[in-house]
């Protein structure tokens, strides 16, 4: 009779030992609230570009569709040694187009009098002297470009520009917080989080299709500048 009590005096304490495992609570302390200030600071730096990006192409059209290839095969041809005579590396000129289609043509009564065949070529450029930029877009024309679209300027290098503005953004973030506290009697702690944003984007020129026929000579181009931005978002402890 003992021995079959201490037999179930134990199941007992093993089944409530497994109903623990299976089941348990966890009880966590609140954090002390801690008083802190949050401010944002932008730095902005200008600078001026020194590298274009453009698309430029050829478009050809013709009845026969052998005749609009070879014609746009030629013009094609003279332009890229167009811009490489101009000190264009082969590395700075990518083929980025190169389609060919038919086109339905119409009277003025609607009525479908023949089929064009299309074919267009466009190489997508990089020019690293904006200086030479103007004499190879006339140069360009002359050989044989009709299309000439987006012209991107932007600048090869940009970390110095972002590390001056993320620079300039945390000091405008640490004076609005040196501001803030000496008005409310409060003192600045030590940093919590930063968090912070870069934004820029290159300058675009929209260019129309150009008529090969009369090309401006020395085309006007004007990089202008642009901007680079940075925005910090600091949180400080206060006391």
């Amino acid at each position: 009779m003992k021995t079959r009590f201490i037999f179930l005096l134990g199941v007992l304490l093993l089944s409530l030992a497994l109903s623990s495992c299976g089941s348990s609570t966890i009880t966590v302390q609140p954090q002390p609230y801690q008083p802190a200030i949050t401010v944002t600071g932008s730095g902005l730096v200008t600078l001026t570009p020194d590298i274009a990006y453009i698309n430029i192409g050829v478009h050809s059209q013709d009845a026969s569709a052998s005749a609009a290839m070879n014609e746009n095969n030629a013009s094609a041809q003279a332009v890229i040694d167009t811009i490489k005579s101009a000190g264009v590396a082969d590395k700075d000129i990518q083929t980025t187009n190169f389609s060919v289609y038919p086109q339905q043509q119409y009277d003025g009564n609607g009525k479908i009098t023949g089929i064009l065949y299309m074919v267009d070529n466009s190489v997508y450029v990089t020019v690293r002297n904006l200086t030479k930029l103007g004499g190879l877009l006339d140069a360009s024309v002359r050989a044989g470009a009709n299309t000439i679209n987006n012209i991107s300027f932007d600048v090869a290098d940009r970390n110095a520009a972002l590390s001056q503005a993320r620079l300039a953004a945390v000091a405008d973030a640490r004076k609005q917080a040196d501001e803030l506290t000496g008005a409310t009697g409060v003192s600045l702690g030590s940093v919590q989080s930063i968090s912070y944003n870069d934004s820029s984007a290159p300058l675009t020129v929209q260019y129309a299709r150009l008529e090969a026929a009369a090309p401006a000579p020395n085309v006007p181009v004007q990089p202008g500048s642009m901007q680079i931005t940075t925005r910090v978002t600091i949180v400080y402890g206060i006391k």
